[in-house]
């Protein structure tokens, strides 16, 4: 299975939200970061059939969506990043609702319902109103109606927004039992969240892709340009006035610090292995969820 992005793209007038995007995609779990605004969510609602490009066209299997109507949707699972629950619904009551708009055999909603309660681990409320469900279980209770046709293509958009680390992990962990023969997209701006789990990373800027890259060399591109250093506080002020620094940690006394820059920064700094939160705020800085202090560019991830 293809799903083909071709030359996509969304305008308002004379801006525009995603422009000119084009890639394939097979089964596999697909990473698509981007700091708020990029494009991500135009980008989602697009594929999902929920927003008409203004120019190009998605296929599947080379066959354009808008031909191929409700057979494409049978193949689609979606959770929005502002998912509309019913607050006076139980959760198996929710999950039975969605089948039933989904269009579902009703014989096999009942044990599909049970079989994906008890995998996000929500079986136990089953029966428990979604209003008084934490926001980690109504997460779960949205990727699970997301799974309830089995699609073959499953789109999440910003699906750990506002979890704690735990929920996250937790999460992370059930997209990666999902992910299994899939063509999954994970659209989000907190770089942990793909790190672990994505094979290939898109990454958004200004509506266009910045890259596309398998996990395993994403960072090339910054290799040989991420530092670190051990200085006094006082150096640590300096070096980030001129540098982007991404991160410090204080250790007995000095400051180690995390920048990234073309050359050498200090005779005795030393390159380090790049990560994915390197090369996002090597793209995004200020504007990726980070804050500008006096010690310079530090994560908020």
């Amino acid at each position: 299975m293809e799903l083909q992005l071709q030359h996509l793209s969304k305008h308002y007038g004379t801006k525009y939200a995603v422009h000119d995007v084009s890639t394939t995609l097979s089964p596999g779990v697909y990473g698509l970061l981007g700091a708020n605004g990029a494009g991500k969510t135009t980008l989602m609602r697009m594929l999902c059939g929920v927003l008409a490009p203004t120019f190009g066209r998605i296929c599947l299997d080379g066959q354009s969506i808008e031909k191929l109507g409700e057979d494409y949707y049978a193949h689609l699972g979606y959770m929005p990043q502002d998912f509309g629950f019913y607050p006076d619904f139980t959760a198996r009551e929710f999950m039975r609702y969605m089948a039933a708009v989904k269009g579902l055999d009703k014989k096999e909603v009942k044990d599909r319902t049970e079989e994906l309660l008890k995998l996000v681990n929500l079986h136990h409320v089953a029966d428990k109103k979604i209003k008084f469900f934490s926001g980690g279980m109504k997460q779960r209770l949205g990727i699970a109606q997301a799974e309830l046709n089995s699609p073959d293509i499953l789109i999440l958009d910003e699906p750990t927004a506002g979890l704690d680390p735990k929920e996250r992990v937790r999460f992370r962990n059930l997209i990666s039992d999902f992910a299994k023969e899939k063509i999954v997209i994970l659209s989000t701006h907190i770089v942990s969240d793909v790190s672990y789990i994505a094979d290939t990373i898109l990454m958004m800027k200004d509506g266009t892709f910045l890259l596309q890259e398998p996990m395993a060399a994403v960072t090339d591109c910054i290799r040989g340009k991420v530092w670190e250093l051990l200085v006094s506080d006082r150096e640590a002020a300096e070096y980030s006035s001129r540098f982007s620094v991404v991160n410090l940690h204080h250790e007995n006394g000095k400051v180690r610090l995390r920048m990234i820059h073309e050359t050498i920064p200090a005779a005795d700094a030393i390159t380090v292995q790049p990560s994915l939160e390197d090369l996002f705020l090597y793209y995004f800085g200020e504007e990726a969820g980070t804050e500008r202090s006096e010690s310079g560019y530090v994560s908020k991830i």
